[in-house]
């Protein structure tokens, strides 16, 4: 199957781009879902979480406590290989299964790190979603809530812009009018369409 690789940085609108591919008819996968899947409690991975950072990453309902995860990972970047060691494989695992499960088209699948964990390899087509950064901040504390300072923490950890758009196949500008992604999406739907027939 046709497997587009959709990323961009934080607040950059990869989740508004995912469902307009959806509503088109490709199938959507997203990796943040796919991780929290991967951690629900008596799950293998959030055991496996727990051996690795204690106890402390988990609420008192026995949950993954995502920001404490994030305080641990974004400070320490041993942390964050750690984890991205336990999670990756079985987060590449379940996406294997849904995708071997769909009969769409084509998948879309959203990695907001796909340039930072070098799996380019994993995907026929890179799409980035790009709008500047003053517009990613701006979003994303809107959106999340989130800190100036955790905002940057989370920037640094990522791809720069041009990093992202080097890695890109296909680009979708989102710093302008929904109605100019619409027509963008379009475009690329079709696009992919041709592409996945020819396979």
């Amino acid at each position: 199957m046709l497997t587009v690789g959709l990323t961009g940085g934080i607040g950059s609108g990869k989740s508004t781009v995912g469902r307009l591919f959806q509503e088109r008819g490709a199938a959507l996968i997203d990796s943040d879902v796919v991780a929290r899947q991967v951690v629900e409690p008596g799950s293998e991975g959030l055991e496996r979480l727990r051996e690795a950072f204690g106890e402390t990453i988990l609420d008192a309902q026995g949950h993954l406590d995502r920001s404490a995860m994030r305080e641990v990972i974004f400070q320490n970047s041993q942390a964050r290989h750690r984890l991205e060691s336990l999670l990756h494989p079985m987060i590449w695992a379940e996406i294997d299964r849904q995708k071997s499960e769909t009969n769409a088209p084509y998948c879309m699948l959203v990695i907001p790190l796909l340039v930072e964990s070098g799996s380019q390899e994993r995907v026929d087509r890179v799409l980035v979603v790009d709008c500047p950064e003053d517009m990613q901040r701006s979003r994303a504390s809107a959106r999340d809530g989130v800190s100036p300072q955790q905002i940057q923490a989370i920037l640094d950890a990522q791809a720069t812009r041009a990093q992202r758009l080097a890695a890109a196949d296909d680009v979708i500008d989102n710093s302008g009018a929904t109605e100019a992604i619409a027509t963008r999406v379009d475009e690329l739907h079709r696009q992919y369409l041709d592409l996945a027939d020819a396979r």
